[in-house]
């Protein structure tokens, strides 16, 4: 059931959805948390779409918020959807004027009492989520370097601009690898003296996972790029040999292991409801990614910082 409010408050919005909840049968509460959602109008579809499909497995409130701004004057208007294409309530608000600069004003009314609560931007991420108004509402608040324009300069922002809570999809890309790399390692080997990771460029997701084997494994890890897709190559150097995960298509993987038989491993490149649904598994916060995006920025620091190297004089013209 869809209900279209326009000009409206927040009390109207609670009464539709205590109307409409009350019109199909369903409970008045069930919901684990609050998702808080915010987008515009070409990435809202995406965004809310995955978002429901998240609420069959974390039963939450959907709030969509899309800022409108412009100079028209405050208001805002109201979607909400009951039993569309999930178990949850989805309420998408559209602000006009200086509303748009305090919206969480008119989401603090809607939010779930007494449950968590999550703040996600699917688009561009804020240099410091926990400093927008709707960030500073969540315990958790998730961004998408790959949403911008420039991936790893908005990853060195996030790490500037961490906070307890904070998390961003290109760690959740590599809990894949991560978890396979791990299993590769907890079996004996000889000493990991290298690591070199290949990815598309601008890679974020490369980048963290650079950071967390360099954190990890005491030792320097390299990212160049390739074709793609994703992240395509990590290759361990041993004093035995080497040990790689290789993936070139974006669904199996190689694993090679200087004294064992190659084997092949599914390593399906995930969607954005099944990234969007692992974070909200766990809702404290995450101190390994906190580890490997610091280190990832202080490694990214010394490579721009280091001096170029000093022109060599050239040979005087011997005299004739």
């Amino acid at each position: 059931m869809i209900i279209d409010l326009a000009n409206t408050t927040t009390r109207k919005i609670q009464e539709a959805l205590s109307a409409t909840r009350h019109r199909m049968g369903g409970p008045a509460t069930g919901k684990v948390l609050t998702l808080i959602v915010v987008t515009d109008e070409a990435a809202q579809y995406d965004a809310i779409r995955a978002s429901a499909e998240v609420a069959r497995e974390h039963p939450c409130r959907i709030i969509g918020v899309i800022a409108r701004g412009g100079a028209s004057e405050s208001r805002f208007d109201a979607e909400v959807r009951v039993g569309e294409s999930g178990p949850g309530e989805t309420v998408l608000l559209r602000l006009y004027g200086q509303l748009a600069q305090h919206a969480d004003s008119v989401v603090l009314p809607l939010l779930v009492p007494d449950t968590p609560v999550v703040t996600w931007w699917p688009g561009s991420a804020p240099a410091k989520p926990s400093d927008e108004p709707l960030g500073g509402l969540a315990q958790r608040r998730v961004t998408d370097a790959m949403g911008g324009s420039d991936p790893l300069g908005t990853l060195k922002q996030l790490a500037k601009g961490y906070r307890p809570g904070d998390t961003d999809f290109a760690w959740a890309r590599i809990t894949p690898w991560r978890s396979l790399l791990a299993a590769a390692l907890d079996q004996p080997h000889a000493d990991v003296t290298g690591v070199k990771i290949e990815g598309e460029g601008e890679n974020p997701s490369g980048a963290l996972l650079g950071g967390w084997l360099s954190q990890r494994l005491g030792v320097p890890a390299d990212v160049s790029p390739s074709a793609g897709p994703g992240i395509t190559a990590v290759r361990l150097a041993t004093k035995a040999g080497e040990i790689a995960v290789t993936r070139p298509d974006g669904r199996v993987a190689t694993l090679s292991r200087y004294d064992q038989p190659d084997r092949q491993v599914a390593l399906q490149r995930r969607s954005t409801a099944d990234l969007l649904a692992e974070e909200l598994r766990r809702l404290d916060p995450d101190e390994v990614y906190h580890d490997s995006v610091e280190r990832f920025a202080k490694s990214a620091e010394v490579t721009t910082s280091e001096p170029e190297p000093a022109a060599k004089p050239k040979p005087r013209a011997k005299k004739p």
